[in-house]
């Protein structure tokens, strides 16, 4: 990164810069170190990290990273922001935390839309699951749930030119869902794209409330993972999924009993011992 600094890089030290050059080009390490291993890390003493914080306008060397944070991009900015909301890390804070996140997404929930998602899933006659990063992990879990109730579904590849050679078989009477929790990946905008010459429908799981008309899905559910700079746990997404994958059950009623059942006379079957 380039730390923008109200002084002149000219009006500061030897030491000062070398504090600034390990800032720029080891951010991530530099969010993660006390003022200590810093110190030790550049062989210069506590006081002169402390004097570097005051010289160039914050009141310590807390609020010399709160301004690294703040022009800081980065999986570290969101995960060191999350653990600075207290002394130390604490699990029962943390799980707290997940359960505002799924109030927050119960309320935001629309019921109509979350029925025309079950609707959606029930009647496709083909569903394609596509995920990205952290997000390829709900698209498996979708896939699995999904899968045992007997619906046709297939994982689309997360890129590249295998991504479109599976998205070359979506037609009308499918179904594709994406998760796009933050901005819209190019991947995930292809799918909404194509979808207009290909006529299948689109379900997406958003972690936005207001999205531009060409971002947004036939289908949107919107699942609250944080503010943009926390690091963003999937608690409340994975929470919403297995709700759409019950609701789901529900509605194939007897059917999607019996695609259970009938599963597990096989497992029973082919694996007596589990």
């Amino acid at each position: 990164m380039d730390l923008h600094l109200p002084t002149p890089a000219g009006e500061l030290t030897r030491a000062e810069q070398k504090i600034l050059d390990y800032i720029n080009t080891n951010t991530d390490a530099f969010l993660f170190s006390s003022i200590g291993q810093l110190a030790q890390q550049l062989e210069l003493s506590d006081a002169t990290v402390s004097r570097f914080a005051r010289h160039v306008g914050c009141r310590d060397f807390k609020a010399l990273k709160s301004l690294v944070l703040e022009q800081s991009p980065g999986p570290a900015v969101k995960l060191t922001t999350t653990l600075s909301q207290g002394d130390h890390f604490s699990p029962q804070a943390w799980l707290e935390r997940q359960r505002a996140y799924l109030e927050t997404t119960a309320h935001q929930l629309s019921s109509e839309e979350f029925g025309q998602a079950v609707e959606a899933l029930c009647s496709a006659r083909r569903v394609f699951l596509h995920g990205k990063n952290a997000s390829a992990s709900m698209a498996q879990l979708l896939h699995f749930r999904l899968r045992r109730l007997g619906l046709q579904v297939s994982l689309l590849p997360s890129g590249g030119s295998e991504l479109l050679e599976g998205l070359s078989q979506a037609a009308e009477k499918d179904l594709v869902v994406l998760f796009s929790f933050s901005k819209l990946s190019r991947e995930g905008r292809i799918l909404l794209k194509h979808s207009r010459s290909a006529g299948y429908r689109t379900l997406a799981f958003v972690g936005r409330t207001c999205l531009p008309a060409e971002e947004r899905a036939d289908i949107g559910l919107f699942a609250y993972r944080g503010t943009e700079k926390e690091y963003h746990s999937m608690a409340a997404p994975a929470a919403l999924l297995d709700a759409l994958a019950v609701a789901v059950a529900e509605r194939l009623g007897t059917e999607g009993a019996q695609r259970l059942q009938s599963l597990h006379r096989m497992k029973k079957d082919y694996f007596p011992d589990g």
